[in-house]
């Protein structure tokens, strides 16, 4: 018993003293860590470059959302959080070697969360009055992703910020003349991206940059991030081991002396091992006695099991949303229809607007003269109606088709595949835009029936195109 106990004083001695040098070395690699960056810690050039971005624009783009308050405040707190987000991924990326595509995917996934965040807000707000605040940030948001693209994030950026200005005109056009507040709010917000693509072209022009010396990113690289600050210190060391256990060595030697004595007294039996064996007669064995194969029952096969696992996880149903057809206020509300070929609006009102959303395989009639119309993300679904003072919008649907009886100034499709537009006498001289759409034609009628005019099977630039009688 002595002795055990001055061994283990022994071993606790030892750990201390590998305690003492461990965090030695720790500071001393904190140091070196501070050094990678910038003198007495500083941060990467770009990093920094990118926090005067964040304390620039952005903070611009804040102090005008929190002035109109509302949902717009609300959605321009998580515009800030993304930011962040892109932030912790800059200051890893500075400090890290770039690790495998699945790894990166990984690490993206606090972004393109936040960035799901903003986009669904926009959806679960689609009655707000800044609907087109929200959806200008929605389209836009995505530009975050910049630092996945390679060779030319720049030319991303843009793409995106043109996606908002489709509906940043819309805020343009509703306040321009009554509410300047709204007009400084849109353009803190594109000041936003276009800094973001001076950034990308003097620190990452034909990509992310990453650090060449330090380890590889990982999840916990990230983590250390987004908890100890800029530096990537290792992790603490184990606690030390308790003391060693005390056996009883004398009964265990005898104990295993007995066990090994005995079998190889058992081995040393040489052909009298067999003895204790006993016989089998023929009418005891399965495969001789087919009566006995019939008592025994079968055995399944463990590779197929026909019982569902309890662990297994099961298909969600699709979320089913109830059909709309209602007049909230001003605005007509035509929503989740289904296999509806009989749906009519009358009664309108100069000042009404139509909103249809998300209709599949249904057909909608508006008599009478109405404000504007728009589709949002519809899938086979007719229009047909008398007379639009406004616009006439088609947004990321596909497969539509639109009559017109009367006269209507403007059509815009965007993002739309497949729309095909029946024009009346009296609306030759209409005007369409479209952006980013596919397989749009353009029907006029002759002689009683409608003569294909014109069909554009591209169109990724925006482009306006007026039709007129005499061409």
């Amino acid at each position: 018993m002595a002795e055990t106990h001055g061994l283990v004083e022994r071993l606790e001695k030892a750990v201390i003293r590998l305690e003492s040098l461990f965090s030695g070395s720790h500071r001393s690699g904190g140091m070196e860590c501070d050094a990678i960056n910038g003198v007495n810690g500083s941060i990467a050039p770009y990093v920094e470059a990118f926090d005067r971005l964040l304390n620039g624009c952005v903070a611009e783009f804040l102090r005008y959302s929190k002035i109109l308050e509302g949902d717009v405040k609300t959605h321009a707190e998580m515009v800030r959080a993304a930011f962040q987000a892109q932030r912790s991924f800059l200051v890893l990326a500075s400090q890290c070697q770039e690790p495998q595509e699945n790894e990166v995917a990984m690490l993206l996934k606090p972004i393109s969360e936040k960035i799901q965040e903003i986009q669904n807000f926009r959806e679960r707000n689609r009655g707000s009055k800044m609907f087109n605040h929200l959806s200008a940030v929605s389209e836009s948001i995505p530009a975050l992703g910049w630092i996945a693209v390679s060779p030319k994030p720049g030319p991303y950026v843009k793409e995106m910020n043109d996606a908002a200005t489709f509906y940043t005109n819309r805020v343009l056009k509703d306040y321009k003349h009554s509410d300047e507040r709204h007009v400084d709010w849109v353009k803190s917000y594109l000041n936003i991206w276009s800094e973001l693509q001076t950034y990308i072209k003097e620190h990452h022009t034909t990509g992310l940059t990453w650090s060449k010396t330090g380890p590889v990113a990982s999840p916990m690289s990230m983590r250390s991030v987004l908890t100890s600050g800029p530096c990537l210190s290792p992790p603490p060391p184990p606690p030390p081991p308790g003391p060693p256990p005390i056996f009883d060595t004398e009964a265990t030697k005898d104990e295993g002396t007995a066990f090994r004595s005995a079998l190889f007294a058992q081995l040393n039996q040489g052909e009298a091992i067999t003895k204790g064996l006993r016989h089998v007669s023929d009418d005891q064995k399965t495969h001789k006695n087919p009566s006995l194969r019939a008592q025994c029952p079968p055995i399944p096969s463990p590779t197929k099991s026909h019982t569902p696992s309890p662990t297994s996880p099961k298909s969600s149903p699709q979320q089913s949303h109830a059909p709309v057809l209602e007049l909230e206020g001003k605005k007509w509300r035509v929503e989740y229809q289904e296999d509806k070929n009989d749906l009519v609006i009358t009664n309108t009102e100069l000042k009404q607007v139509a909103y249809i959303f998300k209709c599949n395989k249904s057909t909608l009639q508006i008599k009478g003269k109405i404000n504007s119309i728009t589709i949002d993300n519809c899938k086979k679904f007719g229009l047909v109606f008398d007379n639009v003072v406004g616009i006439v919008e088609v947004i990321n649907s596909r497969d539509i088709q639109i009559q017109v009886m009367g006269k209507v100034p403007t059509i815009s499709i965007n993002k739309t595949e497949g729309c095909h537009i029946y024009l009346s006498e009296e609306s030759l001289d209409c005007e369409i835009v479209s952006a980013k759409s596919s397989e749009m034609n353009i029907l006029i009628p002759q002689d009683g029936d409608y003569s294909h005019y014109v069909s554009m099977f591209k169109s990724f630039l925006l482009s306006s195109n007026p039709v007129t009688g005499g061409v």
